[in-house]
């Protein structure tokens, strides 16, 4: 799905952001350091330090790959890409929505451009198809999407590092909210892939924990292009709530067509929070009002970070960042950090490791630091709802479901 933005888009989401308390300017190229940033603070030397990004610039999933790109560009640039006593060397390469071929591109990155530092992936399906590549290579990789389970559990890896979540990590504590607070009967909708079936398996531990019902689960294929067959049954199940899990075009397609099908404003929607991320919320707008979701960041969060990196990203992209956006600006950030603890000596991977263990810091979302034993990130959980504020469709944080560690 393109970003692409008509003017009067771009002049709709420049115009008054309360939420965030600050106002965006276009065509500014320096962002303002961050406050704890490391500083570039003395003049490169030796050969750049090559860092391998694999995000998906085609297919369902093109603009979460435009997004990560964007945070990765906006951490570096504080940086003037230099850590370390190094320059940073971007090699990117298009994920696809084909894991096969992802695996061939991380190939590529690792053995023919031998890149120091992997990092990026969208796709659960595609990083499990790497694991093993990222593992033998010894390459320190820093994952700021894919968030199969098994990655960081079973299949875990002491060069593999994640900065976004695990599937259980999102939506485990939706299920028992919306039991205790929304319904105890629900429908079920979503994408038929290793994400989305770990996400509903999540959040359905939880819900039946908590006295919840399942009146249907329906699955969709990834890429789908007509959701009234899971709108028809849906509506026959008769749900006091839907849960769901689409992210991409599949998530706008469906919230379109849910609207159009009268079903907003009848029957609540309570999803993860890719469904109805920024990168959704600005194609359907409207559409998605009053939807609660559950995710690790909110644009409107309130803290001193967040209000800094949304406006800094505002100023350079003039539109609001995304979910996929911090977590590659969380990513790049781990690295740079990394790259300052060595020196810019990337020798031994596993002082790499170390160095990236120790990495502890205020993100936009809140405190970020890696479990010891996963490497997964740890982090807060919110309670979401998609609320027109100031003229702006934006999710706001209703609750903290609490700091939530993946049981991996």
């Amino acid at each position: 799905m393109s970003r692409r933005l008509s003017r009067r888009d771009l002049l709709k989401l420049g115009a008054g952001l309360a939420v965030a308390g600050v106002l965006g300017c276009e065509g500014e190229e320096a962002a303002t350091p961050t406050p704890g940033t490391p500083s570039a603070g003395q003049a490169p030397s030796g050969p750049p330090v090559k860092v391998g990004v694999l995000v998906p610039t085609s297919g369902v999933y093109t603009a979460l790959g435009r997004d990560m790109l964007n945070g990765y560009n906006l951490y570096f640039q504080q940086v003037n890409f230099t850590a370390g006593g190094r320059r940073i060397e971007l090699i990117t390469e298009d994920e696809t929505g084909d894991a096969n071929t992802a695996l061939t591109r991380a190939r590529k990155l690792i053995e023919a451009d031998r890149v120091e530092v992997f990092t990026g992936v969208v796709s659960t399906a595609a990083v499990y198809a790497m694991r093993d590549l990222l593992h033998q290579s010894r390459t320190l990789s820093i994952i700021t999407n894919a968030g199969g389970n098994d990655l960081t559990r079973g299949r875990k890896s002491p060069y593999i590092f994640r900065t976004s979540f695990t599937s259980w990590q999102v939506s485990f504590p939706l299920g028992k909210w919306v039991a205790d607070n929304l319904t105890k009967r629900v429908a079920i909708m979503y994408a038929d892939y290793g994400f989305g079936q770990e996400s509903q398996a999540a959040f359905r531990e939880s819900f039946t924990a908590a006295g919840g019902q399942v009146l249907d689960a329906i699955p969709y294929p990834l890429g789908n292009s007509d959701f009234s067959s899971v709108i028809d049954r849906i509506r026959a199940a008769r749900p006091d709530a839907v849960y769901g899990f689409a992210s991409g075009s599949d998530a706008v397609l469906f919230l379109r067509q849910f609207a159009q099908a009268g079903l907003r404003g009848r029957i609540p929607l309570a999803v993860t929070g890719f469904m109805v991320e920024q990168d959704v919320l600005q194609s359907v707008g409207r559409d998605a009002l009053d939807a609660y979701s559950s995710l690790h960041w909110a644009v409107t969060l309130d803290n001193p970070t967040n209000r800094r990196f949304v406006e800094e990203y505002r100023r350079r992209y003039n539109e609001f960042p995304s979910v996929f956006t911090m977590q590659a600006y969380d990513g790049a950030r781990v690295i740079v950090e990394v790259l300052n603890a060595v020196n810019g000596d990337t020798s031994d991977p596993d002082r790499l490791v170390r160095a990236a263990e120790a990495v502890r810091f205020d993100s936009p979302r809140g405190l970020f630091e890696f479990d010891p034993v996963t490497h997964n990130v740890i982090q807060n959980v919110y309670l979401r709802q998609v609320r027109d504020q100031g003229g702006q469709v934006v999710n706001v944080v209703v609750t903290d479901l609490g700091r939530i560690r993946d049981p991996g």
